[in-house]
């Protein structure tokens, strides 16, 4: 069979359908925050990730289609209230996309890792080269605006060291030592997506039409709080700066820009996709109490997402993805 006509696997058909749902959602709340925007610069930028993803849309559409697979419902403009009054400054339109297009690369990374055919390689490559220059420009705004929040400095040692003892895993116990520059990373970034959640939910909570799903924004709120005090007295306690909140660029709007299914998938997208980031931090973590902290977080946020997905299915919300077939339900059939 030539590589022309290669099927594709059943990852290349799930990636592609996350790739869709889960962009369809960003873009819905791209085209509110474009609609909202009055800084010309930003605009642009907004205006861009709208373009790249209508054809990234197009071309995700094509291969499922031509596999024989229906291309998911995701989100549409009826997810959009036009017209609604402001929710979110300027700053957080830009800190947003910032964050989306880094979930975006990471996403893109994964799903390319799992492409063989090679039009499908191709345009994963595509999707990364156009990720890896909406971040660039993302990063750029950020430092002209003096808004990018940079990872703590640190001061070089003469020489290389090596770990001499027990004492370097005791983070309860006597006098812990520093964190390492590998635990720093993991702490940072989590912090940073766990205040984007966080403020997300205050916005969402304020405007949503259903009780249910605002009794859930509220206790997402408190969850990624716990989480945000947690990680940040640790860095307190080495004296390291703390990544400050966005809560106040969150307006005081009780209009709602985006329908209650699209509210809850994004907080419920973001809260696996932290899962899988708080996996990372826990595999580089060689101090006890940042070991605790991490398991702690991940069984709160399994909790937590528990929940969500209780609410999404009891309202048919949530998108079942392609099966493998049921080969004992196809038997009986017969």
């Amino acid at each position: 069979m030539s590589k022309e006509n290669l099927k594709l696997t059943s990852a290349e058909i799930g990636t592609l359908w996350g790739e869709y749902v889960n962009g369809t959602a960003v873009d819905i709340i791209n085209k509110y925050m474009l609609s909202i925007i009055e800084d010309e610069k930003i605009k642009t930028l907004f205006e861009e990730a709208i373009h790249i993803f209508s054809k990234q849309k197009k071309q995700i559409s094509m291969f499922i289609e031509n596999e024989g697979f229906p291309v998911p419902i995701g989100f549409t403009e009826s997810d959009l209230n036009k017209g609604a009054k402001r929710l979110f400054s300027d700053i957080f339109c830009l800190h947003y996309l910032h964050i989306m297009t880094l979930h975006g690369l990471l996403g893109h990374t994964g799903s390319l890792s799992s492409s063989v055919r090679k039009d499908l390689r191709d345009f994963y490559d595509g999707c990364d080269d156009s990720g890896k220059k909406m971040y660039h420009q993302t990063i750029e705004l950020l430092l002209e605006k003096g808004h990018f929040q940079r990872d703590p400095y640190f001061y070089p040692e003469n020489n290389p060291e090596f770990i001499s003892g027990q004492q370097f895993i005791d983070g309860y116990f006597g006098d812990h030592r520093p964190l390492t520059a590998t635990e720093i990373i993991s702490l940072s970034l989590n912090m940073k997506k766990k205040i984007m959640e966080k403020s997300l939910s205050i916005g969402f909570s304020q405007v949503t039409q259903s009780k249910e799903v605002r009794k859930f924004l509220k206790s997402a709120e408190k969850a990624s709080d716990k989480q945000i005090q947690s990680f940040g007295k640790i860095l307190h306690k080495d004296n390291l700066p703390v990544p400050m909140s966005w809560e106040s660029e969150v307006t005081t709007s009780q209009e709602s820009p985006f329908s209650d299914k699209l509210m809850l998938y994004h907080i419920g997208f973001l809260l696996q996709t932290a899962q899988a980031f708080h996996g990372t931090g826990l595999a580089t973590a060689m101090r006890t109490d940042l070991v605790m902290n991490y398991e702690q977080s991940i069984l709160k946020s399994l909790t937590v997402t528990k929940e969500w997905f209780n609410i999404m299915t009891k309202n048919r919300w949530l998108e079942q993805p392609p099966l493998a077939p049921d080969r004992k339900k196809i038997a009986k059939d017969k």
